[in-house]
Order: structure tokens, then C-alpha cells, then sequence
């Protein structure tokens, strides 16, 4: 959590290097974070829908980002 703090802080900074870089490691960390909640809200067997209206995002759009993750996930 040390490391999102340090980057939440840089990507403020003045020096749109240093920011930017943060801004896209902070996206990266969101992704990782945002698959991790979805395979296990899956496992713990909520709908689509569900995960949607958690995210505040469409059904269909959380279904295209993640379904082929979780089905390469389970061969």
C-alpha cells in the first residue's frame, strides 16, 4: 500500500515525467486490483450484473474486459 502512496503522491508532481510515469503505473496497479476483485466476486459466485453495479460500469462492458481472463483461467 506504501507503493500507492508514493505513487498517488508523484503523480501530482510538478514534473510531468515523473507524473506521468506515475499515472501509468497507478493504472496498472488499478487493473491488477480490479482483476483480483472480479475473479473473486466471481468465485464467490455473483452475476455479471452484480459486478456491474459495483463498478458502476455496464454488464457488457465488465463482461468483455474480464470473461476471457476467467475462461483462460480455468483450462
Amino acid at each position: 500500500m506504501e507503493d500507492a502512496t508514493r505513487l498517488a503522491g508523484a503523480a501530482s508532481a510538478a514534473d510531468p515525467e515523473v507524473g506521468l510515469a506515475a499515472v501509468a503505473a497507478l493504472r496498472r496497479l488499478l487493473d491488477q486490483l480490479e482483476s483480483l476483485q472480479v475473479d473473486n466476486a466471481r468465485a464467490k459466485g455473483w452475476r455479471w450484473s452484480d459486478i456491474a453495479c459495483a463498478m458502476g460500469a455496464s454488464k457488457q462492458a465488465v463482461h468483455r474486459k474480464h470473461a476471457p481472463r476467467l475462461r483462460l483461467l480455468r483450462r
